[in-house]
């Protein structure tokens, strides 16, 4: 048996100070030179190694954008959309907006595996969801004003107005992106409205010789109005998919797109009771190809929007003017003045 004083000498703390801090202090004490030695140097990667780690450097230089993909994007949109319009003028007895229709099924068709194997749902973030209807509901609208201007006014007099699209998106994007609008975006916006109007030469600017009015005059102004609405809307719309960028799948944007303009499409082709079955043979192959090619178009315009200035995309866009007049050229043997 001890004495009772060596004991308290043992055990007691120093005055002030816990009982646990004495006990946790020494056993820490005591392992520290254990753990120590085994422990290595949390800066140390075994794959390289090195300290501190150099792995992961090289990926980081990898994210860095494309110069010019945008455009390029671009480019291959004007292409496919021009040879869905080829398609279009080979399609007989049928409603544009029922080949508008056509085209929303048979994109639908596409496109629903593709949400599913990306699993990005079909409804997508609660916070973007109001972008997401107004990119479709604007989107569906400005192709139906654009078919309707093409019935109601000449071709050329539609395609002249509804090109006026990029100014309006350099404005819209000014305003609500804050994209920067320099004199170089006024000077170019200029001249492919320019060019546009001299590759389609328009009645109204070129006099009556050139092409007669089809129509009277009222109808004239419907098509007119219908085409720079149609202008405006689809400059609101690159604005949107550019407001979103790349926080939004570009396939959960085309199916909001499908969906409203199937909607607004059968909508109106009842209320117009210009339903009707498509005729048997290259007619109906024609429609499939329309759906593909549209579809092609519009995902590489979704992808060049959220990797590009919108202004640019849709200076751009006017492209498509010269792949419609070579495909008229080769396809439709009819050669521009």
């Amino acid at each position: 048996m001890q004495p009772l004083g060596s004991t308290r000498v043992a055990v007691l703390p120093e005055p002030g100070l816990p009982l646990t801090a004495v006990t946790s202090t020494s056993l820490s004490a005591s392992e520290e030179p254990a753990e120590a030695g085994e422990t290595p140097d949390p800066s140390w990667c075994p794959l390289c190694c090195s300290s501190p780690c150099g792995c992961a450097q090289p990926e980081a230089k990898k994210k860095a954008p494309c110069r010019g993909l945008g455009l390029f994007y671009t480019l291959l949109s004007a292409f496919l959309f021009s040879v869905a319009s080829l398609l279009v003028k080979k399609v007989q007895d049928l409603h544009a907006v029922e080949i508008s229709a056509f085209r929303c099924v048979f994109q639908m068709l596409v496109v629903i595996p593709c949400l599913i194997y990306r699993k990005t749902g079909f409804i997508g973030p609660k916070d973007l969801r109001i972008f997401l209807i107004l990119r479709g509901v604007l989107g569906s609208t400005a192709m139906i004003l654009l078919y309707y201007a093409f019935h109601m006014t000449s071709l050329a007099d539609a395609t002249v107005v509804s090109f006026s699209c990029p100014v309006f998106t350099s404005l819209f994007a000014c305003m609500f992106l804050k994209e920067k609008y320099s004199l170089w975006d006024v000077l170019f916006t200029a001249l492919a409205i320019i060019g546009v109007i001299l590759s389609v030469r328009p009645p109204f600017l070129f006099g009556s010789h050139t092409a007669e009015m089809t129509g009277s005059y009222s109808d004239h102004l419907k098509g007119t109005f219908a085409s720079l609405g149609q202008a405006v809307f689809a400059a609101s719309t690159f604005v949107i998919l550019r407001k979103m960028g790349k926080s939004v799948d570009y396939f959960l944007t085309i199916w909001y797109y499908i969906v409203a303009g199937l909607l607004e499409c059968v909508i109106i082709l009842f209320v117009l009771g210009e339903w009707r079955l498509p005729n048997c043979g290259m007619d109906r192959l024609f429609l499939l190809l329309i759906g593909l090619f549209g579809l092609g178009g519009q995902v590489f315009l979704t992808k060049a929007l959220q990797t590009e200035k919108a202004g640019l995309v849709a200076l751009m866009k006017t492209m498509d003017v010269v792949f419609a007049f070579i495909s008229q050229i080769i396809f439709l043997h009819d050669t521009p003045t």
